[in-house]
């Protein structure tokens, strides 16, 4: 990831750890996590920058050696400057096959984020918007713009 990806991703996920202190059933994962959980293609592996899973349905602690085989409920992806536009699109595709029940794909070049969902819908959000949850993090609420925002409110990028 460029590094303005990683800030912008850092920041993100400050923001869900700030909402699975009073959510604890769910655990927000950074992107060293790795899930190998798609049914048409059994042997993948992807490592989404960010993911967010309900504890109830991670396998017992003894079983959880080696890739992730649940999907998780929320994956995001931060564009990088070397990623391309398709190949964002097929993890997006990717995920929501595999049961991800709700994909973000943020991008630090425009300010915004964008968000899947499994039936197709997609709805572009700007700095003015707001980034709810929705059924997968209920409660959870943060501005679009402050997503891009350093804790200093200095502009990442």
């Amino acid at each position: 990831m460029g590094y303005n990806a990683v800030l912008c991703g850092s920041r993100l996920y400050w923001f869900l750890m700030l909402y699975c202190q009073t959510h604890p059933e769910m655990l927000v994962v950074p992107a060293d996590a790795s899930y190998q959980c798609f049914p048409d293609s059994p042997d993948k592996v992807r490592r989404p920058d960010l993911s967010c899973i309900d504890q109830k349905r991670l396998p017992s602690a003894d079983k959880r050696v080696g890739h992730c085989r649940v999907a998780p409920d929320l994956a995001v992806e931060v564009i990088s400057p070397g990623d391309l536009y398709y190949e964002v699109e097929v993890k997006v595709g990717e995920y929501l096959r595999a049961g991800v029940r709700l994909v973000w794909v943020v991008n630090p070049a425009t300010k915004t984020i964008r968000v899947h969902h499994p039936g197709g819908e997609v709805m572009d959000l700007g700095e003015t918007d707001e980034l709810g949850g929705e059924q997968v993090l209920p409660g959870f609420r943060c501005r679009v713009g402050d997503v891009f925002l350093l804790p200093s409110g200095e502009p990442i990028a």
